[in-house]
């Protein structure tokens, strides 16, 4: 069972985690000529910017009340004028792959010093166990955030490569993003797709 003493630094971890990935969005947007993450402040890693208070707060707390094998959530999403991109369709997909990365680079970072330290100072050590819960809470981020369907950033990078008229007929999927997300969890997206990957890319990773 879940204590106070591990589930706080897995939400802190995430906390982080989250800021650092849309905080990456806004900077490869600014690399694509879209300055507006910057002029309105979000690239910082100050919290009180980024907080969504069902993402960054209810859901994470919910999840660790009920004991999930899973711990994901998300910050407010950085303002992005795709009109500011010099060259829009790929931007686009350059932006939403931004995210991820960022997740993918904290995991793989974790699990590398994870696994320098786990011969000195063995599995039980704090600094170690707070390793391994980085790299799995951001190899979650990372394929929690490549499903694609919008608004996750898996779609932005699907909409990039799709010809145009395509990807105006995606993107309009977006207003029931959230209800076809919460549905496939529910019928097991998580239990059959999300948790199978993330053990898989964890395995890789931690060796």
């Amino acid at each position: 069972m879940a204590t106070l003493a591990n589930l706080f630094p897995q939400l802190i971890i995430l906390f982080f985690s989250v800021i650092l990935h849309e905080v990456a969005h806004g900077k490869a947007a600014g690399w694509c000529g879209d300055g507006t993450a910057k002029e309105r402040g979000r690239l910082t890693f100050n919290p009180i910017p980024h907080i969504d208070p069902m993402g960054t707060v209810m859901l994470p707390l919910l999840l660790a009340v009920t004991h999930s094998p899973v711990m994901f959530g998300w910050a407010k999403p950085v303002p992005i004028n795709p009109l500011r991109f010099r060259n829009p369709k790929r931007d686009i997909a350059i932006v939403g792959a931004a995210g991820p990365l960022s997740n993918l680079a904290l995991a793989v970072l974790s699990a590398t010093v994870f696994k320098l330290l786990v011969p000195v100072w063995g599995v039980d050590h704090p600094i170690v166990h707070f390793l391994l819960y980085a790299a799995a809470i951001n190899v979650v981020l990372l394929v929690f955030n490549l499903i694609p369907l919008p608004p996750l950033d898996g779609s932005r990078i699907v909409m990039g490569l799709l010809p145009r008229h395509l990807a105006v007929r995606y993107a309009q999927l977006e207003r029931y993003g959230f209800i076809l997300i919460f549905l496939l969890l529910f019928l097991g997206l998580n239990r059959w797709v999300i948790w199978p990957v993330v053990k898989l890319i964890l395995r890789l990773l931690m060796g």
